[in-house]
């Protein structure tokens, strides 16, 4: 059984949150740190966009500006999300270690079977999508499921998106603890407010959250707790709590400076 670190940063801004997931995997490409899974949550809210989108085409970020939230481009493709009451995770490993190896339908699936296992830990038996549905969709990352992305009666409960770099993996997914259809809309760009309304309430058709599901509300530490053992049971792993390292420290300092929390890379076309 390979042995990975676990890591959980907690709260922090989503500058910081981006720069944290690319300069672990920098770090592990180098050789420097083991496979990691990582968990994390954001404060302020947040916006993120997927790496092949256009930031002014697609958010109002003058309504993000005024709510307080923060916006930055992901290195990960797909579609925009707000990051609010929520587990994030990120993984880190190699393309060809076999816990994640393949193609990136592989990949996502076995990782995927981790997550359908945190989820049956909180006492919610999600399945794996095995479909895509073709209809056009928003900008918004929840509107629909995609192959191996994990729904519940149909609807979608959590959302990941993966990149490949210097021979390794990255794969990052939100999984909300609650989610509100009324806030991510409000910070979308639409031609008119009806359109706005109608998207909005197809959404909340198609999305769900941990705390609706269940019916009651669950913690961000209850919800870390749940997802540490179904990670390790479903990717088959075993998992050590460590800390950054010094020079991952370092290295996310510079990349939020230099790169998240900059308008080159935020607004780049």
């Amino acid at each position: 059984m390979q042995q990975w670190r676990l890591i959980d940063t907690g709260y922090a801004g989503g500058f910081r949150n981006m720069a944290v997931d690319e300069a672990i995997l920098l770090e592990h490409a180098a050789g420097n740190v083991p496979p990691t899974l990582r968990f994390y949550a954001w404060q302020p809210p947040t916006v993120t966009i997927g790496y092949f989108q256009d930031m002014k085409r697609e958010i109002d970020v003058e309504a993000c500006q005024k709510a307080g939230f923060h916006y930055v481009r992901r290195l990960t493709g797909g579609r925009a999300i707000l990051h609010d009451v929520e587990l994030t995770y990120s993984i880190v490993a190699r393309e060809d270690n076999p816990v994640v190896s393949g193609t990136v339908l592989e990949s996502y699936l076995k990782i995927s079977r981790g997550i359908v296992a945190g989820l049956a830990k909180l006492g919610i038996q999600a399945e794996i999508a095995s479909h895509v549905k073709k209809e056009k969709g928003t900008a918004a990352c929840f509107d629909s499921p995609s192959w191996y992305e994990i729904v519940f009666e149909g609807r979608k409960l959590v959302g990941s998106a993966q990149t490949r770099k210097h021979g390794v993996i990255l794969q990052h997914g939100s999984i909300p603890l609650s989610l509100d259809a009324e806030k991510l809309f409000s910070v979308l760009k639409f031609s008119n407010e009806g359109l706005r309304a109608k998207l909005a309430e197809k959404f909340k058709s198609q999305a769900c959250a941990v705390n609706e599901v269940l019916g009651r509300e669950v913690t961000y530490s209850q919800a870390v707790e749940a997802f540490t053992t179904g990670f390790a049971q479903g990717l088959g792993v075993s998992l050590e709590q460590q800390n950054l390292t010094p020079a991952e420290q370092e290295l996310a300092q510079k990349l939020e400076r230099e790169k998240y929390n900059t308008e080159a890379w935020n607004f780049k076309r």
